[in-house]
This record gives structure tokens, sequence and C-alpha cells, in this order.
């Protein structure tokens, strides 16, 4: 089935947010720290050197539970509140919203490794962090979710978690993210971080962050929307900025005091790591891929559609955004997602 919607929002600022002490909102919004046990080992054998794992849990007390999980830049804030402002994923989950916080509770967690306790970067995979968000699941009681919502990084870990824990999630709703990497897309990643451990090298580490981010935008956006938005005007003297080149160099300095090399250093790999196997997979799945996506093809999304066993629903569509079409097409997204809850009893 294909559909076509636009919208015209920009996307989020998706901060990764440490630790911090718990705290109650209007409305119900609250932070939940769970330790981790002394004695949890990664895939690689590698002790995480972070003391907990932070979750906030937002919406009406005694809903059914939503987890929501984004890219490797997003955070336990997933919805706008008084104090944490914008949330990165807002056009969804909101009061009447597609993800309904006056139905439902929304679970979003912080991906490890924190980068404040990270001196160098750890091998993580999306099973782990499947296995993290088990213990916050454990801590706080959760039995079953109604739904586990992932997309991008989030669809890779709700894949993983799918896998491992088949009868935790009710549904999994996976947008654009599939079942493993893409070589392409481990080629550009791969680029972006010899750039970055160059730039540490060199001492210059916030430069790296800023110049592998500025390479990562090119792979979220298509070609059609940088013709549509810039123009080729060249700069008076070789070594001046395109307005393209403006653009990426403001969105690199942004993202500079997001993350820490050693945080996208690991988080980038383990993308590049992910691997589940979809006829293991007895959730109830829906897919939602975007033709113009450059990191995740809609050919693996397709076939990961094909080898599911419970498959429910595949939509594919086109968008101007590429692989940031599943925060900008809102409109689209969020017709899917009321869909697929619209029986849950609330």
């Amino acid at each position: 089935m294909t559909l076509a919607e636009t919208s015209l929002l920009e996307d989020p600022d998706c901060r990764f947010s440490p630790a911090a002490a718990p705290v109650r909102e209007r409305g119900g919004a609250r932070d939940v720290i769970v330790s981790i046990p002394a004695d949890f080992r990664l895939a690689s054998g590698e002790k995480l050197n972070q003391p907990n794992i932070v979750g906030r849990i937002h919406g009406r007390a005694g809903a059914p539970v939503v987890v929501v999980a984004g890219g490797i830049s997003a955070g336990r804030f997933v919805h706008r509140t008084e104090t944490n402002g914008l949330g990165w994923w807002s056009g969804a989950v909101s009061v009447r919203g597609p993800i309904d916080l006056s139905r439902f509770q929304v679970l979003a967690v912080d991906f490890a490794p924190g980068a404040e306790f990270l001196a160098a970067p750890v091998t993580i995979t999306t099973h782990d962090q499947a296995r993290l968000l088990a213990l916050v699941l454990n801590h706080l009681k959760i039995e079953r979710v109604a739904a586990f919502v992932g997309c991008s990084y989030g669809g890779m870990v709700g894949l993983a978690f799918a896998e491992l824990f088949p009868k935790w999630a009710e549904q999994l709703i996976v947008v654009s993210a599939a079942h493993r990497a893409h070589p392409q897309a481990t080629a550009w990643r791969g680029i972006q971080r010899r750039i970055l451990q160059f730039a540490v090298d060199a001492g210059r580490p916030e430069e790296g962050v800023a110049l592998a981010r500025e390479l990562a935008m090119t792979t979220y956006r298509t070609a059609e929307e940088f013709h549509d938005r810039f123009d080729t005007t060249a700069p008076t003297a070789v070594g001046g900025a395109y307005p393209v080149c403006d653009y990426l160099t403001a969105r690199g300095q942004a993202y500079r005091t997001h993350t820490t090399p050693a945080r996208w250093l690991s988080m980038s790999d383990s993308l590049d790591r992910h691997s589940v196997t979809p006829e293991a997979i007895s959730t109830p799945v829906t897919l939602i891929g975007f033709t113009s996506d450059r990191l995740v093809p809609i050919d693996d999304i397709r076939e990961l559609a094909a080898r599911l066993p419970t498959l429910w629903r595949f939509v594919e569509a086109p968008s101007l955004y590429g692989h940031d079409a599943f925060l900008k097409e809102d409109a689209f997204v969020g017709d899917i997602l009321r869909a697929a809850f619209k029986d849950i009893k609330a």
C-alpha cells in the first residue's frame, strides 16, 4: 500500500539528556532512574561504565504503556513539557496526538552509553539497548506494553527487543529501520567515524563532531530537497562557502554540545553492528518506510516485510525528506499510528 502526505514542520532538536533527579511535572511526567546490576555485561563482554539507565514516563498514570524510541541523538524527553522545552517527537506524542497522552503512558529512555560516563568508545549493540530497556520495565513492574514504537535506531532497538522478548509487547511499529544496516550506510558512517577520530588525534574533538554531523546531514536528506532549498551562487573567491555549506556548518556547530566523540563513535558503530533474524520475531509488526531514504533503502524494509512471520501492515511512501521523513511527515506517520492504536482499550 502506498500513501503520500507531506508536512512542512521542521524537525525538533534531538538532545541527549544526562541523568537527572526524579521529578514530577504537571501531567504526571517523571524520571525513573534504574540501577544497572554490577554483573551486567554488554554482548562484547565489556562493562558499561555508568551506574544507571534513565527513563521518563509521560501521560496518565495507570494507562496502557507505549514505549517510544528514536534516533541515536534522541532520549527520554519525547514530549514537550514546561521544563524540557520541545520534545524530540512532540508531533506524535501529545495530548490528543497520534500517541495520545490522555489515553496512554509513554516510556522513553536515554540510550546508553551516557556521555558523562564515557571516557572511551564502548562496543554496544541494539540487543544491549533492549536488555537495558528491560531493566527499566522490570523496575516499573510492567509485564506487558501495548506497543513499542521505534524510529531509525529506535526501530532497530525495537526489532532487537521483539527478538529477545517476544511476549513483552503486544505490537511493534517500526519506522525507517530494517533488520540490518545497509553497506552503503555503513560506508558513510565509517567515513564520519574516521573524520572524528582524525580530529580527536589532532586535538580538535569538537570540530570533529561538527564535521561528522555535517556529513551525516547530507545522508539524512535528499538531493531534491537540497535542490529546492539552496541556490548555487558561488562565493567571491576559492575557499568561501556556498549556501548549502553555510547550512551544514550551522547544523554541525549546533550539534557540538549534544554529544561527545566517544559517544558518537559508540552509537555510530552500534547502528552498523545491528542485526536481527526477522523469522525469529513473533510480535505483530507494522512497518513504515520511505522510498527516498538512502540510509535505510526501501528494498531492505521490503525484504524485512517479506521475512516477518507476523507482519500486520507495511506502508511505504515517497518523501522529500529521505531518512528524516520520520521526523518531518507528521500527518502521514500520525495516521498510521492512530490506526494501530484505535482498538487498544485505555
